[in-house]
């Protein structure tokens, strides 16, 4: 079994993993940096080292062996323990034990394990699909060198004041005058007001001013009697609550009575569809139709209103 590969895996997702009795891989956060002088842009990086003295089972790695290998928690503590010895027996020879893609391992001349990480793997999971990449900068462009040319520059010569006099004695005339001739004169106010009003009425209101010119010709010294104008009254549109609409006649009067006994003075109207339609009240306005139906609504759903 393959107890390094559960490790890289933990790697991905934890920053410390410990294999118990031997030691503990510690994840170091490391965020994007760029190097000026080579032009090189690095994405963060999750740099791995060990610590010996990290030697403690906190059950991560027997947990995840147990799990994906379906077996006994105890069974997974004995498999990596068997693995510990393995790994004690080759560093004492003075092997050199190689961790695929994390590092290796090695006993130095005080028989202390040291470890040399793998510099080229990266296990941090947010920099994945991400690498490093190099933007040489332009050379040769000095900003300064462009500002100082642009300071260089002749001032645009202005115009001279006498100029600038003999120009605004000119135009100012000409605004006064096209500013006062449309409020002294009735030139356009006409146009305007004639404009302004329905083609229709104002259709009427020349019928009525022939009107009136030919009564004064055939009568000059008369008088003309305006007879008042009676106003016509605004359209009234009532409001009507339909809490129901039926087809048989029998169905309407059951339901006439269900709003009776709710207070209600109901009437049934017939539709144009042929449906009896039931009416609990009849309002003035929106507003008050509106508060209506809300109110009837939760005993008779389907409420609506009708317009008349």
């Amino acid at each position: 079994m393959d107890i390094k590969a559960y490790i890289r895996e933990l790697l991905f997702i934890h920053d410390c993993v410990i294999i118990p009795g031997f030691g503990g891989f510690i994840g170091n956060f490391s965020p994007a940096r760029i190097d000026k002088i080579n032009g090189t842009f690095s994405p963060p990086v999750k740099q791995i080292s060990f610590n010996r003295n990290l030697n403690h089972n906190d059950g991560l790695l027997i947990s995840k062996i147990s799990f994906a290998r379906g077996i006994h928690y105890g069974d997974a503590r004995h498999q990596v323990e068997e693995f510990v010895k393995g790994l004690t027996v080759q560093l004492n020879k003075g092997e050199k034990v190689v961790f695929d893609n994390l590092g290796s391992f090695r006993n130095n001349r005080e028989n202390n394990v040291q470890f040399e990480p793998e510099v080229n793997i990266n296990y941090f999971a947010g920099s994945y699909g991400l690498e490093s990449f190099q933007y040489i900068p332009l050379k040769e462009y000095d900003v300064r060198r462009r500002i100082a040319r642009h300071i260089e520059r002749e001032p645009v010569a202005l115009s001279s004041s006498r100029r600038n006099l003999w120009r605004a004695a000119v135009v100012i005339p000409i605004l006064a005058l096209l500013i006062a001739v449309p409020l002294k004169t009735d030139l356009f106010k006409a146009r305007v007001e004639t404009a302004s009003i329905n083609p229709l009425v104002t259709a009427e209101l020349e019928n009525n001013r022939k009107a009136v010119d030919e009564a004064v010709t055939i009568n000059p010294d008369s008088s003309v009697a305006v007879k008042p104008v009676t106003p016509v009254p605004a359209e009234i549109h009532k409001f009507s609550i339909i809490t129901g609409s039926f087809k048989s006649e029998e169905n309407a009067l059951s339901h006439v009575e269900s709003l009776r006994a709710e207070g209600y003075n109901p009437e049934i109207s017939q539709a144009p569809n042929g449906f009896y339609r039931v009416v609990a009240t009849i309002c003035s306005d929106m507003e008050t139709a509106l508060a209506t139906r809300d109110t009837i609504v939760k005993k008779f759903p389907g409420t609506w209103i009708s317009k008349k």
